[in-house]
C-alpha cells in the first residue's frame, strides 16, 4: 500500500497547447505498470475547454460541479451537470469543458496504452465551442 501525501502531488495549470482558457489539474492516480489508471481532477474557469483529443483505451468523466459542455466529432454538444457520468470510447475525437458562463470540475479517469493515455488534436474553435447545446 501506499499512501500519497496532497501536498506532493501539487496542482497545476493545464498547458495551452492542450486547453483554451484557464484549466486547473490535479493528480489524483497515475498507478505503476502493470495498473494503466491515471485519473486527474480538472477544474475549468466558465468558457475553458480542452482540445479536441482521442483516448486509445477511452475515458470516463464524472462530473462534480458545476456546469460543463461535451461533444463528440460530428454529435451534438451536451450539457453536463453534477453526478454526471460520461463514458467515451476508446479512438472516439471528443472535447469537453465548462459552459460559458458556469466554471466545472471533473474527474477524468482513463487508462495508459504503452504509456500513452491521450492523444492531443486540434483546439476547439469559438464557432463550436458556441453551438447551442442540447439538454
Amino acid at each position: 500500500m501506499e499512501i500519497r501525501p496532497a501536498d506532493k502531488n501539487p496542482t497545476r495549470r493545464g498547458p495551452a497547447e492542450w486547453f483554451t482558457g484557464t484549466v486547473w489539474q490535479d493528480p489524483v492516480a497515475e498507478c505503476p505498470e502493470p495498473a494503466r489508471l491515471r485519473v486527474n481532477r480538472v477544474s475549468f474557469e466558465p468558457g475553458a475547454r480542452t482540445a479536441w483529443h482521442t483516448h486509445p483505451l477511452g475515458q470516463t468523466l464524472h462530473v462534480l460541479s458545476g456546469v460543463g459542455r461535451a461533444q463528440t466529432l460530428g454529435g451534438p454538444v451536451l450539457t453536463l451537470r453534477p453526478g454526471d457520468t460520461v463514458w467515451i470510447p476508446p479512438g472516439e475525437k471528443h472535447w469537453h469543458g465548462a459552459a460559458p458562463g458556469t466554471g466545472m470540475v471533473h474527474l477524468a479517469m482513463q487508462e495508459a496504452l504503452n504509456g500513452t493515455a491521450v492523444v492531443w488534436l486540434e483546439h476547439v474553435s469559438d464557432a463550436d465551442y458556441n453551438v447551442a447545446p442540447k439538454t
